[in-house]
C-alpha cells in the first residue's frame, strides 16, 4: 500500500509540474490552432484516444470504485497515466517529430502479458464466488487490448506526429497542455448509503428499558427478595417422598413432541462437466479431464499461461515454452512440460507428478497431498516453495537414474534469546527407486 501512494504522490507531482509549465509557457511560433493542416479541432488519433478513455478505461474505473481500497487507488494511477499521455499524444499532433532512439518495443503488449500472470489468479480465487471481481479483470485487459487495436491503427510505426507544426523542443512543447478542449471528467462515484435507522434504534432502547430497570429494583430489594418465595414441605421434597422417586421418570413430558423430524435432503451426484482443452485468449484451459493420458499441448508462446482445473488419473504434456502453469484441484495427475519462464503452482491438489524436462525458475506447492517432482539438469538451481501441503518429493538426476529427497514436513522452533530459530527436524532421505511419469 505505502509503494502504491508513493506512486501515486509521484504522478500528481508530475502532472503539477506540467501544468505550471504551461501555465508559464507561450504559444509556440505559428498557428497553433492548426492540426496536421487543419484548423480547430483534434487530430484524429487524438478524438480516437478519447474515445478510449470514455469507453475502456471509464468502465475499469467504474469496476474499480465498486471495489474500493487497494484497487480503487490503483485505478486513479491509471487514469493519471493515461491522462498524461493523451497530453503526450496531443502535443505530437503539433509538433514535428524530433530526433529519437531507436523504436521501442511492443511495451504494452509486454505489459499486458505481464499483468496476465497475476489476474488469473484473481480468477481462479473468485471465479464461482464473487463474479465483480472477473467482471474487474474483464475490463482491465480490455482497456490493453483496445490499447494494443490503436496503436496498430493510429501509430503503426510509431507515434504519428504533425507534418506542418513547428519542430516540438522542451519548453514549447508543453503550452500544447493548455490548448483544446479538456478530456471530460469520469463517471462519479456510486451514491454513499443511507443514514442509519435512528428511529428504529430508538424504539428498541424503549422497549427494552422498562426491564433492565425492573430487573434492578428487584436487585436493590437486599434481604427482603426472599419474601417471595414458597415454602416446599416434606411431601413435595423428592428425597422424603418415595412416590416421587418412582414416578419421577416416567411422568410424560410436555416438551416432547412426538412429530417426526425433517428427513435429510438426498444426496444427489455430483453434475458431470464436459472435458475442456482449448486456448482462450493467451490461457490454456485444460479442465475436467479424466482418464486421459494423451493431453498435449505443442503450439505455445512466450505470453500464454496454462490452467489445469480439477482432472483426474490422466497426464498433460506441454511443448515449448510457457509463461506459467496452474494445477488446481487435481486428483491423480502427471504433468510434464520443456520450459516455464514464470511459476508452476500446484493448488488443493492430490497425488501429482511433475517432470521438468528443461528449466523452470519456481515451483510452488499449496495444501497438496503428495506431490513428486522430477527435475532435469538444467532446473537443478529451482526454488520449491511449500505451505500446508504433505508427502513432498524432489528427484534429482543422478548418474542416468534418479535419488528421491523427500521435503521437511515438521519443523522445531526455539528462542535464542533474540529471534525465533525454525530448523527443519532430520528426516531420512530416501533412495529408493522412483516410478516413471505414465
Amino acid at each position: 500500500m505505502a509503494e502504491m501512494q508513493g506512486l501515486m504522490e509521484r504522478l500528481e507531482r508530475a502532472v503539477g509540474r506540467l501544468e505550471l509549465l504551461s501555465a508559464g509557457s507561450h504559444r509556440p511560433p505559428g498557428d497553433c490552432g492548426e492540426v496536421n493542416g487543419v484548423n480547430g479541432g483534434v487530430a484524429p488519433s487524438v478524438e480516437a484516444f478519447d474515445k478510449l478513455m470514455n469507453s475502456m478505461v471509464a468502465e475499469f474505473l467504474k469496476k474499480s470504485r465498486i471495489l474500493a481500497g487497494d484497487v480503487e487507488t490503483h485505478a486513479e494511477m491509471v487514469h493519471s497515466a493515461f491522462q498524461a499521455q493523451r497530453a503526450f499524444l496531443l502535443m505530437a499532433s503539433q509538433y514535428q517529430q524530433p530526433q529519437e532512439s531507436p523504436k521501442p518495443g511492443p511495451y504494452v503488449k509486454e505489459m499486458n502479458d505481464a499483468a496476465t500472470f497475476y489476474t488469473n489468479r484473481v480468477l481462479k480465487d473468485y471465479k464461482h464466488s464473487d463474479l465483480r471481481h472477473v467482471d474487474w479483470v474483464k475490463s482491465y485487459l480490455n482497456i490493453w487490448s483496445e490499447l494494443q487495436a490503436y496503436i496498430k491503427e493510429h501509430h503503426t510505426t510509431g507515434l504519428t506526429w504533425s507534418k506542418t507544426g513547428p519542430v516540438a523542443s522542451t519548453a514549447s512543447a508543453l503550452s500544447v497542455l493548455s490548448l483544446g478542449p479538456g478530456l471530460p471528467p469520469p463517471p462519479p462515484p456510486p451514491p454513499p448509503p443511507g443514514p442509519p435507522l435512528l428511529f428504529e434504534n430508538e424504539g428498541m432502547k424503549e422497549a427494552s428499558s422498562p426491564p433492565r430497570s425492573a430487573l434492578f429494583a428487584q436487585l436493590n430489594q437486599g434481604e427482603a427478595i426472599t419474601k417471595g418465595l414458597r415454602h416446599v414441605t416434606d411431601d413435595q421434597k423428592t428425597y422424603k417422598n418415595p412416590n416421587l422417586r418412582a414416578h419421577g421418570g416416567q411422568s410424560p413430558s410436555p416438551t416432547k413432541s412426538h412429530t417426526p423430524g425433517p428427513k435429510s435432503p438426498q444426496s444427489h451426484p455430483p453434475k458431470k462437466h464436459a472435458p475442456v482443452l482449448e486456448l482462450e485468449g493467451k490461457k490454456w484451459r485444460v479442465e475436467y479431464q479424466e482418464d486421459r493420458n494423451d493431453l498435449v499441448i505443442s503450439e505455445t508462446e512466450l505470453r500464454q499461461v496454462a490452467y489445469v482445473f480439477k482432472c483426474g488419473k490422466s497426464t498433460l504434456q506441454i511443448k515449448g515454452k510457457i509463461n506459467s502453469i496452474i494445477i488446481d484441484n487435481c486428483k491423480k495427475f502427471g504433468l510434464v512440460f520443456d520450459n516455464v519462464v514464470g511459476i508452476v503452482e500446484v493448488i488443493n491438489s492430490k497425488d501429482i507428478q511433475m517432470q521438468v524436462m528443461g528449466k523452470v525458475p519456481t515451483i510452488s506447492i499449496n495444501k497438496t497431498e503428495g506431490c513428486h517432482i522430477y527435475l532435469s539438469e538444467d532446473a537443478l538451481d529451482c526454488e520449491i516453495v511449500s505451505a500446508k501441503s504433505s508427502e513432498m518429493n524432489i528427484l534429482i538426476p543422478q548418474d542416468g537414474d534418479y535419488r528421491e529427497f523427500p521435503v521437511p514436513e515438521q519443523f522445531k522452533t526455539a528462542w535464542d534469546g533474540a529471534k525465533l530459530i525454525t530448523e527443519p527436524t532430520e528426516i531420512m532421505v530416501s533412495e529408493r527407486p522412483p516410478k516413471p511419469l505414465t
